[in-house]
């Protein structure tokens, strides 16, 4: 897997049921390596730290392959990369074979596969239409957040290597399918629960479910 592009987001004020308030989804690429720091990417704007940054999800991913899909449903769209608030746009990144709790060499980074974006309504702003939301679900290629073993940088043309494989446990699709499932799948809930990549309050909530 390789990285095509580093993306930073900077506020942007938007106005969501009649109120307004700020955003870091307009990410736009950068020439410069991005930092990985433990909870976050140095420079970048999270403007709402209760859904994002944080150990769990101090960086998300997102894959270069899956962009074709989206442009031909939203042709009149202005497309770069960094379109779905993604840090780092990743060429090969596939959630049906990455797992959640491998870990990966990411430049000089080490870091570990966590759990996959939940879209929320400032992706519908993003793309104009709140459509969007259940059409990123549907197709379940969500991206994913990393957690931040060792900090480091990571560029352009850096690769993303696999270093310790999570065994026994769900892929990133898998886990995504779960969460949006009405029937869960018992086996599926148990390898979540009993996996410490995910955050702990996540897992106390799908134990309800068993």
């Amino acid at each position: 897997m390789k990285v095509i592009s580093t993306n930073i987001g900077h506020p942007t004020p938007i106005v969501w049921n009649g109120k307004q308030t700020t955003t870091g989804i307009y990410k736009q690429p950068v020439e410069e390596p991005l930092f990985l720091e433990t909870e976050s990417v140095a420079k970048d704007t999270i403007a709402d730290r209760k859904v994002h940054g944080g150990v769990f999800k101090a960086c998300y991913l997102f894959s270069a392959d899956q962009y074709p899909y989206w442009k031909e449903k939203y042709p009149h769209l202005e497309w770069d990369w960094g379109m779905f608030g993604e840090n780092l746009t990743v060429e090969g990144l596939d959630e049906s074979k990455i797992k959640i709790g491998s870990v990966y060499r990411l430049g000089t980074a080490l870091v570990q596969i966590t759990q996959p974006r939940e879209p929320c309504f400032k992706l519908g702003i993003r793309f104009g239409s709140q459509d969007i939301l259940k059409e990123f679900i549907d197709h379940g290629f969500p991206g994913t957040y990393v957690r931040i073993l060792e900090v480091g940088k990571v560029g352009t043309s850096d690769m993303m290597e696999l270093v310790e494989e999570s065994q026994d446990t769900l892929t990133t699709q898998e886990f995504y399918r779960l969460l949006f499932s009405r029937e869960k799948n018992q086996e599926h809930l148990k390898l979540a629960i009993e996996n410490d990549a995910l955050p702990p309050e996540k897992r106390e909530r799908l134990e309800k479910l068993l």
